[in-house]
């Protein structure tokens, strides 16, 4: 990977260039993470998009309609390059699980938020297909997925528009089979990530490696750019992931806690007053591993993991109560997903801290 350092006429800063950097049309090799259930708003994309940046538009859990919404708020805020990211795979609608055990547990917190009892999800379509749709109408500059990878024909509809590709890989393996789907780049999702894994091509368990570590490995196994992603919060760790040849840099965390990150406020709170690291793997929230800081409703399910539906249905179990622990500023029946850089996160406006993290590269 070829690097290019600028450092301009005070000498205070240095703006590092590659070719990924060239073809995402971006100044910085800074990305804000997608963040899907409503942290990346279009206000943070662009916020982000207009310093230099990449916004990124977490849209899994929104409709066709809701999508080309997105992307129109997202373009009267920015003319910059933005991306969209949806979930492409890991959708399983058929449960293996007696789903009794978890809405006797999840009847007594509806209670103590006052919400009825809850009843059994019903199994619903993937919502990919019609999502990937309104993509393609909207044309985003960039398009990236996680959870598994989009049909030949799929991939082949966004290169006939013009839109650049990113997936997600947390191994080598899935970074080899990104590659030869013809990919623009390679995220490389590493164990320190917070919120979902993109695991798609093995056990859950195979694919916790370090960020720096599944970085190298996978730039000695690809021809394609790599990103990374996971734990990364200031410039140093941005310095370091490009020393260790990737061609930027996304982060989710950081973000999350800005004014214009649609993340609850118990959210926000719960990251900030962090301390140090104590995030943990569960299941609980969505029924796919995902790492946060650890909360009542964890606890309860630490030693329950056979009561756990599958994703999506547990995630649709759960939402009546992340909906309103969120209103109620309740934390403990919230997913508060969060890296394992979370001590560092740092308070101000998404365009402030993507010029902070140029400054400390």
């Amino acid at each position: 990977m070829k690097f290019k350092s600028i450092v301009d006429g005070g000498g205070e800063s240095t703006r590092v260039t590659n070719e990924l950097l060239k073809r995402l049309s971006i100044q910085h090799p800074i990305i804000q993470g997608p963040m899907g259930g409503g942290p990346s708003t279009p206000e943070l994309v662009a916020a982000v998009s207009n310093v230099g940046g990449l916004g990124s538009l977490g849209a899994a859990y929104l409709t066709p309609d809701q999508i080309i919404e997105s992307i129109q708020r997202i373009r009267s805020l920015t003319e910059k390059p933005f991306q969209v990211n949806l979930f492409t795979g890991g959708w399983d609608v058929i449960a293996h699980v007696d789903p009794a055990p978890m809405l006797e547990l999840l009847a007594e917190i509806h209670q103590t938020l006052g919400l009825p009892a809850p009843v059994p999800p019903l199994p619903k379509p993937d919502p990919f297909p019609e999502q990937f749709e309104a993509v393609l109408d909207a044309r985003p500059p960039i398009f990236s997925f996680t959870f598994g990878i989009p049909n030949v024909d799929a991939m082949a509809r966004l290169k006939k528009r013009g839109i650049v590709i990113l997936g997600t890989a947390t191994t080598v393996q899935e970074g080899r089979l990104l590659a030869e789907t013809g990919v623009d780049a390679v995220v490389a999702q590493g164990a320190e990530s917070g919120a979902h894994r993109g695991t798609f091509a093995g056990p859950f368990e195979s694919s916790m490696v370090p960020t720096l570590e599944l970085v190298r490995g996978i730039i000695a196994s690809v021809d394609v750019p790599v990103i990374a992603t996971g734990g990364l919060m200031d410039g140093r760790d941005v310095a370091a992931s490009l020393a260790a040849g990737a061609s930027a840099c996304a982060l989710g965390t950081a973000f999350l806690v800005c004014p214009e990150s649609g993340a609850p406020d118990a959210h926000k709170q719960a990251i900030l007053a962090a301390a140090k690291d104590t995030t943990v793997m569960t299941r609980a929230f969505s029924g796919r591993p995902a790492r946060g800081l650890p909360n009542a409703f964890i606890q309860q399910l630490a030693h329950r993991e056979n009561a756990i539906l599958p994703y999506p249905l547990q995630n649709a179990l759960t939402r009546a109560m992340r909906t309103a622990a969120a209103q109620q500023g309740n934390p403990e029946f919230l997913s508060l997903w969060a890296g394992q850089g979370v001590a560092r996160s740092r308070a101000m406006p998404a365009g402030e801290l993507v010029i902070r993290l140029v400054a400390e590269m």
